[in-house]
């Protein structure tokens, strides 16, 4: 297994539509930087947000997450409340090949002010916008940018193709187009 760079990342953006929008270059003029790096690729967060919120005072169960529990939010910059969190969905789509697995790791410039970004692996074959969990620990009420870099994706190439991929699963988060809360 090795870690792919950024020439990789290009090569499969242009011949497999890897990643849709597709910045080829690091952008840092003035915002939280996205794009390439050198062996991993910096996504955005869109525009739309579900924050979350405990008005209704119930409980969290990744069984049955309750919507309720989630106030959407449309706009350039989303509050996210002391001590919880909000779900985006990155900017770009993303298309995973079947001999690929991805980590992605929050910026640090979040994670130097207490905002955590928790994402799973995308799997071999996986594609669509990604989920993105964003979690505020500090005691203040915090800013998340749209539109900027949120995370960074590292994508790693196993020795051989996997022999059930995502897509073979018809896992239950292929091709999601929004926010998508938990399923059983």
């Amino acid at each position: 297994m090795s870690i792919k760079s950024d020439r990789w990342i290009r090569e499969m953006c242009r011949t497999h539509r890897m990643i849709e929008p597709f910045e080829e270059k690091q952008v840092r003029q003035g915002t939280i930087s996205y794009g390439v790096s050198s062996y991993g690729y910096d996504l955005r967060v869109a525009d739309e947000f579900k924050i979350f919120t405990n008005v209704n005072s119930t409980i969290v169960d990744p069984k049955a997450m309750d919507p309720a529990n989630m106030v959407d939010f449309k706009g350039a910059v989303a509050i996210v409340p002391p001590n919880s969190f909000a779900l985006g969905r990155s900017v770009e789509y993303f298309r995973i090949p079947r001999d690929v697995i991805t980590i992605t790791l929050g910026k640090s410039t979040y994670a130097r002010c207490g905002i955590i970004t928790n994402v799973t692996p995308f799997e071999p074959e996986w594609e669509g916008f990604v989920t993105l969990e964003i979690s505020n620990t500090t005691p203040l009420p915090a800013k998340i940018y749209a539109n900027e870099g949120l995370a960074q994706v590292l994508f790693f190439q196993g020795d051989e193709p996997c022999e059930i991929s995502y897509k073979d699963k018809a896992g239950k988060y292929q091709a999601q187009t929004g926010i998508t809360l938990p399923r059983l």
